[in-house]
This record gives structure tokens, sequence and C-alpha cells, in this order.
């Protein structure tokens, strides 16, 4: 998978974390947009439900915390980046890695072709 190998190599993370640590971005993704929005991104993505399938699940602390941001009417993104946090965590990863992986995968979505589908990712992750 070449997005993998391109995590992989650039951050110095292994196979399974940089599937991991994609699937949860895009896992993210397809939560908070539309089906067919989110189909615009996955299409420039080989090996996608592969990707989704090795996210861990973010659940404990992080996620309640998250729940938590949002009952008090935090932005979205604040309670998105902690449970996206408590999943990277399980990965072996800290939070900083998260910014990390983000222009990573936008770019490589924008260098496939898919400029709009990279704009929407964008939306979603920053």
């Amino acid at each position: 998978m070449e997005l993998v190998e391109i995590l992989t190599r650039q951050l110095g993370v292994q196979e399974q974390q940089a599937k991991g640590g994609a699937g949860l971005l895009f896992q993210l993704a397809q939560e908070k947009l539309q089906d067919e929005e989110f189909a615009q991104i996955a299409q420039y993505v080989p090996g996608m439900g592969e990707l989704l399938g090795a996210a861990p699940q973010a659940g404990g602390m992080a996620s309640a915390l998250g729940g938590l941001a949002s009952a008090m009417g935090a932005p979205a993104s604040v309670g998105s980046l902690a449970a996206l946090a408590g999943g990277f965590s399980k990965l072996g990863l800290n939070t900083g890695m998260i910014n990390q992986f983000v222009p990573i995968i936008l770019s490589y979505i924008q260098g496939k072709g898919g400029i709009g589908a990279s704009q929407l990712l964008e939306q979603i992750l920053k």
C-alpha cells in the first residue's frame, strides 16, 4: 500500500502503526462526512477497507473526554481529536503524531488528483 509505505518512510513508524493511524483519520472522516463525500476520498486510497479495519477502537478516557467536550459545546474538532488521541495511544504513538499524519495523507490524496477530496478531508482534520 503506497500510502502506508510513505507514512512508514517519512515518519519512521511501523507498518501497523501507519495503517492504524491512517485508519483512525479516515474513520473520523467517514463519521463526519456524507457517504458520497467520503466516497470521493476513498476512491484515491487503495485498500481503504483494510486501513479502516486496522484502526483501533478509541474508547477509554479519551473517548469520554471527547463526549464531555461535545456536551459542553466545544467545537466538534476538540472531541474528535480527543477520540483520535486514544486510538493513537493504543497504537503506541503519541498525540503529536496526529499532526504529522494529517499533512502526509492530505498531500497523498491531492497528489492522486483528488484536490476536492483533499479539501473535504482537510475540513474534518484541521
